[in-house]
């Protein structure tokens, strides 16, 4: 019993640290975007016009995450805290809490840092959550934990985990080297551990999983293609009988919404029925709301769209790829990704990484009055957001704001 209490996570949100916690978090806030927002979401200078989404930003289970991580910084100030990974996937966020002196663990688990652990050390939990069996190795070493995994993300583990116990196999719509859908998959096994699981990426995945139901796959060909992405013992030929849909709760609701008409559709083929398709939608709230603002923005007549966020943040990079479809799209990290009137710096979705583009010259010589949207992912402080907005309108022209 004694190890059950050091080993369950601690309450770090006490008001004798939350007062100074809130004094911390002032830095991520912005005047001026709340001035926009009061505003209808739009703001007028000479010759443009900058469009915010109406959902954009820090959503609730980010804002208690970084809580959390200050909190436990504050706490705990004279013992080593460890952090797993990045609290969120967002630069200014984790710089910030790197000057508190955090020591980071990566995500393999065979690492030698995991060997320095002992029961003095903090060790906070990201939002995205941890694997069972890193939460295992964890409670071995008898640290204290601190615990931020978002509530969303809880919600996906019950329902795999409920999959588990009825014999259905997860199919986890996500990214399968994703924090997040490395743990929910982790949870899908159940708690015995022999649940199943598989993680598709996109609808090209899933079109290989509906074929394969309804008999048009080769084996090997299948398994070769999903490697690292099943769980131990998967066998396509048996654990495809009955299969639950979950997901990363970051992905692309739109094509989750295809995946999911795809399978169904190859059960009913099979069966003649639904009755071994199971569906519970867990893409999270905020992404969903973050996404449909998008929709709504790109009905304008933009010029140009910048989506503001880190570059490994799943929810940003879908907000980019459905800009990217409609209007010229900038994905960037920072104000010091726009150079000049004429060139940015910003992430390449094909290539994945960071290049150097020319921005359209209708933003440094404009004809008419600009129309320039701005949205950003859920990781995203307002303070970033701010800075960003202002470089645009100084390329633009307007010294002021």
């Amino acid at each position: 019993m004694a190890n059950e209490k050091v080993n369950r996570p601690v309450n770090v949100r006490r008001p004798e640290v939350m007062e100074q916690v809130a004094k911390d978090l002032a830095r991520f806030h912005s005047p001026l975007v709340d001035c926009i927002r009061e505003q209808g979401n739009e703001l007028e200078l000479p010759g443009m016009r900058l469009f915010l989404a109406d959902s954009f930003g820090f959503c609730d289970g980010v804002k208690r995450a970084i809580e959390i991580a200050y909190a436990a910084c504050r706490l705990f100030k004279d013992r080593r805290i460890w952090l797993i990974g990045e609290i969120i996937h967002n630069p200014e966020v984790n710089a910030q809490l790197d000057a508190f002196g955090l020591l980071h663990l990566p995500w393999k688990m065979d690492d030698p840092a995991y060997d320095e652990l002992t029961p003095e050390d903090v060790v906070i939990m990201p939002a995205f959550g941890v694997s069972v069996e890193m939460r295992r190795l964890l409670d071995s070493k008898g640290v204290t934990l601190v615990d931020s995994t978002c509530g969303n993300v809880i919600k996906v583990w019950q329902r795999v985990r409920a999959y588990a116990a009825a014999g259905v196999t997860s199919i986890i719509h996500g990214k399968a080297r994703h924090e997040e859908s490395m743990a929910t998959a982790s949870q899908s096994q159940g708690t015995d551990g022999k649940g199943i699981f598989l993680v598709v990426f996109d609808a090209d995945d899933a079109r290989l999983v509906a074929e394969y139901i309804n008999g048009r796959g080769d084996r090997e060909s299948f398994l070769q293609h999903f490697k690292g992405s099943y769980s131990c013992g998967f066998d396509p030929d048996a654990h495809l009988a009955e299969i639950g849909l979950a997901n990363q709760t970051t992905m692309l609701k739109s094509e989750t919404a295809e995946i999911q008409d795809m399978l169904r559709a190859a059960v009913v083929e099979r069966d003649g029925s639904d009755a071994r398709f199971h569906m519970f939608d867990t893409i999270c709230g905020a992404t969903q709301d973050r996404q449909n603002a998008l929709f709504s923005l790109l009905e304008k007549p933009l010029d140009a769209m910048f989506i503001i966020g880190g570059y490994n943040s799943s929810n940003t990079t879908h907000l980019a790829h459905i800009a990217a479809t409609k209007v010229p799209t900038f994905f960037v990290s920072a104000a010091d990704c726009l150079l000049s009137r004429e060139s940015i710096r910003c992430f390449d979705l094909a290539l994945k990484k960071e290049v150097e583009r020319p921005l359209p010259a209708s933003l440094s010589h404009p004809e008419r009055e600009l129309q320039v949207g701005v949205t950003a992912g859920a990781s995203c402080p307002a303070n970033v957001i701010e800075d960003v907005i202002c470089r645009i309108a100084e390329l633009c022209g307007c010294s002021e704001i």
